[in-house]
Parts: structure tokens; C-alpha cells; sequence
């Protein structure tokens, strides 16, 4: 519909200035053919025909390019929730044998389950390494861009601005801060 109306804009246009330029030079329009004006108004509408083609198209690329880039980030970590599902399932095990003992087996059945909490944990850790995320280290010289010092304490086998203690740990997803390491530091 928009079109149509560029098009007889376009032509009424044409016609404006065709009329003028007559009016203008009445001995030039005389030897000019009405042929190669038609040829000259088949070519303004074969470009303009382009044009919206080209227009259209590229409208419809960037429409499927944005509808691309909602679906990549809806779906950015759909690989590492299928790699923590597996551990998900190991917790649940471990509740499950939990709930199963009984008074005459239970020093057994703990020793069962923290074997297999070690397992469970060890297989979490690799997740997290499969997925570039990595431990802060906490060893040493306080560092303000991966710890936060929570607290300040004496400590006669620390010098000053040692980590003293981790009270939780940190995490980087690759070069990236995830959470700072919570620490105490000697003072």
C-alpha cells in the first residue's frame, strides 16, 4: 500500500519536473523523443523496485538476527545445566540412602554417604572446571580484585595483609570475577 503511494508520489514528481523543464526550454523538449523519457521513467521505477527489495530484505535479516540473539541468551546455558543435572541426581541418591537407615546400620550407611558426598563433590568440581569456572586462590598477600576481607584479626604466624582464614570461597568464570573469596586478615 505504501508503495503505491511512493510510486504515484514518484511519478507525480516526475511529471512536475518534466512540465517545468518544458516550460523552461520549450526548443529542447522538441527534438527530445517521448521514447527516452519512457526510458528514463522505466529505469526510476526498476531502481526503486530495487531499492524496496533490498530495503525489505535487509529489514527481515535484522529481524531474524535479533530473534537469533534472544534465543542465544534464553538458551546461553542450557550445556551447563545438562552437566550439573548428573549431579543433582548424586545428591538426590544421597538423600535417598539417608532416609533408608535404619539404628543398626547407620555408622555403615555414614560412611557410604560420605564417600559418596566426596564423589558428589568431586564430580561439581569438574562441572565447574568443564565450564571455566575456577577457585580463587587464597594463599598468601591479600588481593582487593579477588578477596574481600571481612575482618581483621591478631595473628602472631601472619604478617600483615596475610589471608589469616577463608570463610568462603571465591570463584572466577575465566577471567572474570564470579564472587570474591570472603577472607579474615591478619593486622
Amino acid at each position: 500500500m505504501s508503495n503505491e503511494k511512493e510510486n504515484s508520489s514518484i511519478d507525480a514528481e516526475i511529471e512536475t519536473l518534466d512540465t517545468s523543464y518544458e516550460e523552461k526550454n520549450p526548443e529542447v523538449t522538441e527534438d527530445k523523443p517521448s521514447s527516452e523519457l519512457e526510458e528514463l521513467r522505466a529505469s526510476v521505477a526498476s531502481w526503486e523496485d530495487k531499492f524496496l527489495r533490498t530495503h525489505a530484505s535487509f529489514e527481515n535479516s535484522k529481524k531474524l538476527l535479533h530473534k537469533d540473539k534472544v534465543a542465544a541468551v534464553a538458551y546461553a546455558n542450557e550445556s551447563f545445566a545438562n552437566d550439573i543435572l548428573s549431579v543433582m541426581d548424586s545428591f538426590e541418591s544421597a538423600l535417598a540412602t539417608i532416609d533408608s537407615t535404619n539404628s543398626q546400620n547407620s555408622s555403615e550407611v555414614l560412611e557410604k554417604i560420605k564417600e559418596g558426598l566426596s564423589l558428589t563433590y568431586g564430580q561439581l568440581t569438574k562441572v565447574l572446571e568443564k565450564n571455566s569456572i575456577k577457585a580463587v586462590e587464597c594463599e598468601g598477600q591479600f588481593n582487593p580484585e579477588v578477596h574481600q576481607a571481612i575482618m581483621q584479626v591478631e595473628s602472631e604466624e601472619h604478617e600483615v595483609g596475610d589471608i589469616v582464614q577463608v570463610l568462603q570461597k571465591g570463584y572466577t568464570i575465566r577471567d572474570r570475577i564470579l564472587r570474591p573469596a570472603m577472607v579474615s586478615t591478619a593486622k
